[in-house]
């Protein structure tokens, strides 16, 4: 018997009515060679106002981890919310998994919507994407924050601070029973909130946490690999305000 009733896909429901009575819209433009881009954009852009760009982290889609920040933001910037490759609406056919390639297709989709200068919040993997942007768009961009992202983590480090191996992240970041997701939640919050029953975090699973394992998983090991100090990019934008936040 088929399901007929998802929690999950119900609080999507609810996030896109949220964005949606914040003054985004949906948006989604196709930028050739397979490649799909999905972003919130202001429903008008308003000149006088700078535009921050607000990219997500591994898990859901872009919704579930700005919603709450929209109110506070969107009264000061013309906010512009991405799904990343693999993550809600956006996709690409080509083979391609590294942070740069990701940073690569959200300014092509800034160009499609004729943003050319903004600022900058990545949380997480998404930290990684927009110190690839910084990086790469130079000219593009002001202000730049990271949030919980370890750029600058070589692989000596590394092994100093975790004990986990690429494998057993994937199957975290990526969860397929209740027990990882409850492990993500109490990993990824100071004072995680309750998870609720198995049925419910199956659900998530299902609805969230199936479509393109492979892909993420491959951005995953493309973002571990070539991790050392000596091959960073550097960020030459001297005057450039730059926020590295690191929680515990």
């Amino acid at each position: 018997m088929a399901k007929c009733f998802s929690f999950t896909a119900l609080q999507d429901s609810c996030y896109r009515y949220s964005f949606s009575r914040a003054g985004l819209k949906s948006f989604t433009t196709e930028l050739g060679d397979g490649t799909v881009m999905h972003c919130w954009v202001p429903k008008t852009h308003v000149r006088s106002k700078p535009t921050l760009l607000l990219i997500h982290g591994f898990g859901a889609n872009a919704m579930w981890q700005f919603n709450y920040f929209i109110p506070q933001l969107k009264s000061k910037f013309n906010v512009y919310v991405p799904d990343l490759l693999f993550f809600g609406d956006s996709y690409t056919t080509r083979p391609e998994r590294t942070k740069a390639f990701q940073a690569q297709c959200v300014m092509a989709l800034m160009d499609a919507l004729n943003v050319t200068n903004m600022d900058l919040m990545g949380m997480s993997y998404g930290g990684f994407v927009a110190y690839s942007i910084a990086a790469q768009f130079k000219e593009r961009v002001g202000r730049v924050v990271l949030g919980c992202a370890g750029v600058c983590l070589g692989k000596d480090t590394e092994k100093g601070l975790f004990r986990l191996s690429v494998d057993d992240a994937i199957n975290i970041l990526m969860p397929q029973n209740p027990e990882k997701v409850r492990e993500l939640v109490r990993l990824s919050f100071h004072k995680p909130p309750p998870t609720g029953p198995n049925c419910f975090l199956n659900d998530f699973i299902e609805v969230m946490c199936t479509e393109y394992r492979q892909e993420k998983k491959e951005l995953i090991q493309a973002l571990h690999e070539d991790r050392e100090l000596s091959n960073l990019p550097k960020i030459t934008q001297v005057l450039a305000p730059f926020i590295l936040l690191w929680f515990h």
